[in-house]
């Protein structure tokens, strides 16, 4: 099986007259809701081999939180500028189809309304809300990357920090 996690980036501080790009986490609910949502997850035991994000500030320093919490080497995140710009399923599926397969779960780091549509475009089953900071894990019924397809994924779960306040 191989899993992704989806992580909508934590709640920013509101878009103004600023660089959209440079937006900061909101101190301290941003911080606050990354830290419950990956302690949730490592609590569930879902714990990621790769993490890539969209290197915008506020995705990227979620994306840092969540290592944090798995101990994950935050040297090893990878930035992939098209989760910022807006990046197709097809895409996504493309890159998914690359990774090797001693990795077995994924996370990835961005913004709506990307996000949504690449969870739908996964699993099109879904159709919830995706609040800041919130995580949809897929799962796969495919042990190759190379054998994942768009439209072939499972929600298992959802976690949103207001669940857990």
């Amino acid at each position: 099986m191989k899993r992704v996690v989806i992580v909508r980036h934590a709640k920013s501080v509101p878009y103004g007259y600023d660089d959209d790009f440079h937006r900061d986490l909101k101190e301290p609910r941003g911080y606050n809701d990354a830290k419950k949502v990956s302690e949730e997850l490592r609590n569930y035991d879902v714990l990621p081999d790769l993490i890539i994000s969209s290197p915008a500030k506020r995705a990227l320093k979620t994306a840092r939180i969540f290592a944090e919490t798995f101990e994950f080497p935050e040297k090893k995140i990878q930035l992939l500028e098209d989760l910022y710009d807006g990046i197709s399923t097809h895409e996504l599926v493309e890159l998914l189809n690359g990774l090797e397969n001693n990795l077995n779960s994924v996370f990835i780091f961005g913004h709506n309304p990307t996000i949504y549509y690449l969870i739908k475009g996964l699993a099109p089953r879904f159709n919830e809300d995706i609040p800041t900071s919130s995580s949809v894990s897929i799962e796969f019924k495919c042990d190759n990357w190379k054998e994942l397809t768009s439209g072939s994924g499972t929600v298992a779960f959802q976690l949103m920090p207001r669940t857990f306040k």
